[in-house]
């Protein structure tokens, strides 16, 4: 399981770049996603099917948030084989923290890559 952390102190650097800080915060920024990594969470690691029941949305849509929160490095997958011989793909959440501050903003805008900065 990897850690993402960013630092909230000034005498600590970030582990996290600019680009991962934004893949997070754009991950967060769902409600169906905000709503998965609490039922990971409180439930524990657990496949496709199941939790898109318990959540109430469609495998397909929650097939794209789970690879949205992946990409953030929010949660984690692991195809298993199931007593039956049939493939699960089971999702856990991955240990991460982010605390931001003008600090970890100002170091996180350094480490931009040129593709992802965008002008309105």
């Amino acid at each position: 399981m990897s850690v993402i952390s960013v630092a909230c102190k000034p005498e600590q650097k970030s582990l996290a770049t600019g680009d991962q800080i934004l893949a997070m915060l754009a991950a967060l920024a769902s409600p169906h996603r905000l709503r998965i990594l609490a039922a990971l969470h409180a439930n524990g690691r657990n496949y496709v099917s199941r939790l898109a029941r318990e959540i109430g949305i469609s495998r397909p849509l929650l097939h794209l948030h789970l690879q949205k929160l992946q990409e953030a490095g929010l949660v984690a997958s692991r195809l298993e084989l199931s007593g039956d011989g049939k493939a699960l793909n089971y999702f856990e959440v991955n240990d991460f923290r982010l605390d931001l501050t003008p600090t970890v903003v100002a170091e996180a805008v350094q480490t931009l890559a040129v593709a992802s900065i965008k002008f309105d």
